[in-house]
């Protein structure tokens, strides 16, 4: 049998509670541990204001990964990372130690109960697009980017 293909995926980070930087730097290199996957690349870190939420700022990240993991196998790693990190989910939007957000997985176009690919929302969020425009800008149009361009995030 032969081996799954490896494919291109993109993952955001973020969280506000805790040391959120060292949270994320330290989910950086969990990603590049987690089995059949290896990390390629990662944003740089930005601070970015609660959206649809309340709480601390967020400190955020997008990081390219080779894998291969199916996308519902990656979900669960990032699910165990996050469980890992102290993530509760006490409601909606809640802040977080650590949130993994699977935002692209090669071109796989999913819709399911459990995960929908791309990620809905990613082209509502700064916090998302930017970051990733960091490492694949050829994924980021600058009108995706004007449409964000009123969120509050900035560079670390």
């Amino acid at each position: 049998m032969a081996a799954p293909a490896e494919l291109t995926a993109y993952v955001a980070l973020g969280a506000n509670l805790g040391d959120a930087q060292a949270t994320v730097r330290q989910a950086l290199q969990d990603l590049d541990a987690l089995p059949q996957t290896r990390l390629v690349r990662a944003s740089p870190l930005y601070c970015s204001a609660p959206v649809e939420a309340s709480g601390p700022d967020y400190i955020n990240a997008v990081a390219e990964l080779r894998t291969r993991l199916s996308a519902h196998e990656l979900l669960t790693q990032l699910q165990r990372l996050e469980q890992q990190a102290g993530r509760e989910r006490p409601w909606r939007n809640a802040p977080r130690t650590l949130d993994l957000d699977l935002l692209l997985y090669g071109e796989l176009r999913l819709h399911d109960p459990v995960l929908t690919l791309p990620h809905p929302r990613m082209g509502e969020r700064a916090f998302v697009l930017r970051p990733l425009a960091d490492i694949a800008p050829a994924l980021v149009s600058p009108q995706q980017l004007e449409r964000v361009a009123r969120q509050t995030i900035r560079r670390l």
